[in-house]
């Protein structure tokens, strides 16, 4: 067996993989039934199901220019995704989306009475 065709079945595979947890992920976020869970969704498959997709791409590919832009996409997929799932979160729970019942650990709200606390904030 040569070295493309060993390639060419990783990728494959890969891209499979990829594929199913994108398509777990999209099922997810219609099925889930808070902001917390489906932004949970959103983030967590949908970044692996993308980075084996950009693997698959790598093992077709083959081609050192494509496989930089290829490490470029999956930083900063890596780098945005967290963040953008915080702000998500953060607004929701802001905002009350996010129902306190599905929250175990609820450490925003110790910070947001201790600030008020602290800086005076909310007398008026």
């Amino acid at each position: 067996m040569s070295w493309t065709a060993i390639a060419d079945t990783v990728s494959a595979i890969t891209l499979l993989a990829g594929v199913l947890l994108t398509l777990v992920a999209a099922i997810g976020l219609v099925r889930f039934p808070d902001v917390l869970s489906r932004m949970h969704a959103a983030t967590k498959p949908q970044t692996l199901g993308m980075l084996l997709i950009l693997v698959s791409l790598g093992f077709r590919l083959r081609d050192p220019a494509v496989l930089g832009m290829l490490i470029t996409v999956a930083l900063l997929q890596l780098l945005t995704a967290p963040v953008s799932a915080h702000m998500v979160s953060r607004a929701a729970y802001r905002r009350g989306f996010a129902p306190p019942e599905t929250i175990a650990v609820d450490e925003l709200a110790k910070a947001e009475s201790e600030e008020v606390r602290t800086t005076g904030a909310g007398q008026g």
